[in-house]
């Protein structure tokens, strides 16, 4: 029997374990990339590990997150990452250099290798053939100490795709088509690979926007193969003798496989606050916009700004809107200017952002009280723009433009003639931004530069035997990594400070929780379905660990974050039957018994003591997470095991 591409990575790469679908396996990592937001506690991991130097054949670490300076906290991280990334052979971006996943895929990424991120948009690096995972910072932090990287062995989804885009229908399309067809949760437990004959019609930045999406259907992954279209691409960039062939077996058996015909599709939006409530855009046309934001790392690479040049080329945006522009990269900014697009694009109105995040993660343009926002970002959670009550949309560039000249939702097929755009065959090269780390000689003598805003890692709690708390918060289906730890300009410069941060923690969802569980010193968090989705973002498992969270029940968990919560030391539990969720309420006091025999059988006793009733919960957990959980965490485990 054939292999599928990501078998055949993950083959190479295969540490232990089988690659039976559902059993643990753990892979070697070549490549491993931190973000501002996620990086300074990553690194903070990584020093308590004592390894003197990273063992990966390339580790980057990227500013691209916490960008505005409006006070120390930023600038102090940024020097710490940068003092560290020097001392411990690690590569660093400078702030402006651009958003991680767009630099990655341009300069490092390199197809058939491994790669994992502290952040859920890593995938992206499966537009040129990785097998690249979203991570918590412990798991990048152990990686770039040498060790393996843990996952569930996946499933195999197979999209075929055959014919050709039509003019105003993009990539972004196709990725809000297989939200539409699977759901946020269609992709839990599977790699998703694209294939087919329409394959060779999208380059490589239109395949990096829908690895990029593919983390919304909560995939472990995606991956595009590796063909003349990547080589093109490759020797682009000045790369091209990293360039590998890559592609499934013919025999090649897949779970699952889906059909979609690019030349019938539509220009869709995914409607507030999900990324799977999926309309076309023409059964919303007439809607009032107040905002378009274009760029995020889905849709801010050199083809799609081109694109947005040539529709705004001669024209000026509705006065209505207020329209921003953020390039991904300083090697799109700068070839933008070389050929006049940049010009283009602010003749007509638009505002030019840094080559950052931004407003993807509310760093900055938030829409106007109860404003409608489209963009062309991956996520449109509630209140991750920065405004509680905007409603956001995401759209592709096209459909932004469209909005943007007109002022209400309008369907780009309308605009009339797209122009024509094409890549060049040479990409402009400037490296100057990221700077090299020192010798390992060098390296000995060099001091970590620290501020005030880093704060130590939270105390570690062993797992108990006996389990007694209050049901401290209950929450529904689909609570995303923003509800639990929000993003936004005011508090992602405190992502180093884990006391002050906690004071956000489900603010979204009851503002008076961190102060109650800090007053009660220990709690459990009952959740629905899909528990956890979203970002990468460990600290939503380290902030409840600050607050005493000891346990998290839910329906179903999102795959990262449920092993950020086992990485810090919270024993997730899923309902044996999902109705009795129903049963329990806030304030209730729980108990879990017998938790050391739970976890060796699959399943823990819960008793509500408030109401009498008892429950049995799944406890799912390989050797591995059950020695983490008894040890506390992940850090406490490998300082144990000195794995």
């Amino acid at each position: 029997m054939g292999l599928t591409i990501a078998q055949k990575i993950i083959k190479a790469h295969l540490v232990s374990g089988e690659m039976i679908p559902g059993t643990e396996i753990s892979l070697k990592i070549d490549q491993t990339l931190t973000q501002d937001a996620t990086g300074t506690m990553a690194y903070l991991e990584f020093e308590t590990m004592g390894i003197d130097r990273v063992r990966t054949e390339r580790s980057v670490a990227y500013i691209d997150h916490n960008t505005l300076q409006s006070g120390f906290e930023n600038a102090d991280d940024h020097r710490f990452i940068q003092s560290i990334a020097k001392k411990y052979g690690i590569w660093f971006s400078r702030p402006g250099n651009g958003i991680c996943h767009q630099v990655h895929l341009e300069r490092f990424g390199i197809p058939g290798k491994t790669l994992i991120g502290s952040d859920s948009h890593t995938p992206t690096g499966g537009g040129i053939g990785m097998l690249a995972f979203g991570a918590g910072g412990l798991d990048v932090a152990v990686a770039m100490g040498g060790g393996a990287y843990y996952i569930t062995m996946p499933k195999m989804i197979k999209v075929n795709l055959k014919g050709k885009l039509r003019p105003f229908v993009t990539a972004k399309d196709v990725s809000l088509e297989i939200l539409r067809i699977l759901s946020v949760k269609g992709g839990v437990g599977s790699i998703i690979e694209w294939g087919g004959e329409g394959v060779a019609t999208l380059s490589v930045p239109e395949r990096a926007t829908i690895t990029n999406m593919g983390t919304e259907l909560g995939a472990t992954t995606s991956i595009f193969p590796s063909d003349e279209v990547t080589r093109a691409f490759l020797k682009a960039e000045g790369r091209e003798e990293v360039y590998t062939p890559l592609a499934s077996d013919p025999d090649a058996v897949y779970d699952r496989v889906i059909d979609i015909d690019l030349s019938t599709l539509k220009p869709l939006i995914a409607c507030p606050h999900s990324p799977d409530a999926v309309v076309t855009v023409e059964s919303l046309k007439g809607t009032k916009v107040d905002q378009v934001c274009i760029g995020s790392c889905t849709n801010s690479s050199l083809l799609d700004m081109l694109k947005v040049a040539a529709l705004l080329k001669g024209k000026t945006i509705s006065p209505s809107v207020s329209v921003s522009v953020s390039p991904g990269s300083k090697q799109v900014l700068s070839m933008l200017a070389d050929c006049g697009a940049l010009t283009d694009i602010l003749s007509s109105g638009a505002r030019v952002l840094e080559c950052a995040c931004g407003p993807c993660i509310g760093m900055g343009f938030s829409p106007n009280s109860a404003g409608v926002s489209l963009r062309t970002f991956n996520r449109n959670f509630e209140g991750r723009s920065g405004t509680r009550d905007a409603k956001v949309y995401l759209v592709s560039p096209e459909t932004a433009v469209a909005a943007a000249l007109t002022g209400e939702i309008t369907d780009p097929t309308l605009l009339g003639t797209m122009p024509a755009v094409t890549l060049p065959d040479a990409f402009r090269i400037d490296d100057s931004a990221v700077l090299a780390p020192a010798s390992h000689e060098e390296a000995k003598d060099l001091e970590i530069l620290r501020g005030p805003n880093i704060k130590k890692f939270p105390d570690a709690h062993p797992q108990e035997n006996e389990l007694s708390a209050e049901l401290i918060l209950k929450v529904g289906d689909n609570i995303t990594t923003d509800h639990i730890m929000p993003a936004g300009a005011k508090i992602l410069p405190y992502r180093s400070n884990i006391p002050y941060l906690s004071k956000f923690c489900f603010g979204v969802v009851d503002e008076t929780f961190p102060e109650r569980a800090l007053a009660k010193g220990k709690g459990i968090i009952v959740g629905g379905s899909n528990y956890g989705q979203g970002s990468s973002r460990e600290h939503a498992a380290l902030v409840p660990l600050y607050l005493g969270i000891r346990a998290v029940i839910a329906k179903s968990f999102a795959r990262i974050h449920v092993a950020n919560l086992i990485n810090a030391g919270i024993m997730p539990l899923t309902f044996e039957n999902t109705d009795d969720y129903e049963a329990l309420s806030q304030g209730d006091e729980l108990v879990l018994s017998d938790v050391f025999a739970g976890m060796d059988s699959g399943k823990i006793v819960l008793t509500d003591k408030t109401t009498g009733r008892s429950f049995r919960l799944n406890a799912d957990f390989t050797d591995r997470q059950k020695a983490i959980l008894k040890a506390g965490g992940l850090l406490a485990y490998t300082k144990i095991s000195g794995n």
